[in-house]
């Protein structure tokens, strides 16, 4: 349990220091840098899997469209779209629920597990801020969640057959030519351009930490840990933005910002205690570890 508490708590800190490169990326063009970024991943990771492929079902297929399509290409257009309508503020209270809803539909939470997945969401919610929205930053916030949750729970039954490394590779050139489509109809011929030193920079550290690192984290910890326990781990995101921000000097943490934090981190360790207490008992059922990939 403690690999995959590891690997979890890096993951989604990970995630979380992409705010801190945002500023790098910024002027550059969405769609498009997306799809370079998943590129990029992709050939790192189908070079680690040496290009053997497995052979997949019909329905293995579907769960790993599905998972492509809403939980990198749909979450990507919406995070954008919702942070254009109303702000960053709106989609990241919205994606702080995140952790009660796979402690929800991980199967039965404890009261332990439940109680530290509402004090993640508290504690995310007050360190993103509840900011100013709009209907359509709340509909695009909601499509964000929808897109966050399936990232997850569409990767569960396919993780058994391909492994970590694997699932990361597929998904990822899967999502390049549907990301490409996206920029071809919303930034047209202006989807791509030579970077700039620092936006080359920046996009460098996306697909490699953000994307190779963290999905690989992520996806060998899911298995280990459970959708609801790993889930609580989807808190660090604004912690790992905030330290990120302190460390690269563009920005202060504020006091909501501290208490926010000491919140997600109280209730890992509560959520964790649930855990803990359950694999104490004689009814507790193993979950399977990820092959190797």
């Amino acid at each position: 349990m403690t690999n995959g508490v590891i690997r979890a708590a890096t993951a989604m800190f990970l995630v979380g220091t992409l705010a801190g490169v945002s500023g790098l990326i910024k002027d550059y063009p969405v769609y498009g840098g997306q799809a370079v970024r998943y590129l990029v991943a992709a050939v790192i990771l189908m070079a680690v899997i040496r290009g053997r492929s497995v052979r997949l079902t019909a329905r293995e297929w579907l769960y790993l469209i599905g998972l492509v399509v809403l939980g990198l290409v749909v979450f990507n257009v919406a995070v954008v779209e919702a942070t254009r309508a109303s702000g960053p503020a709106l989609v990241g209270t919205v994606l702080g629920t995140v952790p009660l809803a796979l402690a929800l539909l991980g199967g039965r939470p404890s009261r332990r597990l439940l109680a530290g997945s509402v004090v993640v969401v508290a504690g995310a919610t007050i360190a993103t801020g509840l900011g100013s929205g709009n209907l359509t930053g709340l509909l695009w916030s909601l499509a964000a969640f929808v897109g966050e949750v399936s990232f997850s729970m569409l990767a569960i039954p396919l993780l058994p057959k391909l492994g970590a490394v694997r699932l990361s590779a597929y998904s990822t050139a899967l999502a390049v030519p549907m990301l490409a489509a996206v920029g071809l109809v919303a930034e047209g011929g202006s989807m791509l351009r030579v970077p700039t030193t620092a936006e080359a920079l920046g996009y460098a550290y996306q697909a490699v930490v953000v994307t190779v690192v963290a999905f690989f984290l992520w996806y060998s910890a899911l298995p280990k840990l459970g959708p609801g326990t790993a889930g609580l781990f989807a808190g660090l995101i604004p912690v790992g933005a905030i330290i990120t921000g302190l460390v690269l000097g563009v920005a202060v943490p504020a006091g909501a910002d501290l208490v926010g934090a000491g919140l997600v981190v109280a209730g890992i360790v509560v959520g964790l205690s649930a855990r803990r207490s359950r694999g104490r008992s004689p009814a507790a059922v193993a979950v399977p570890a990820t092959p190797a990939s």
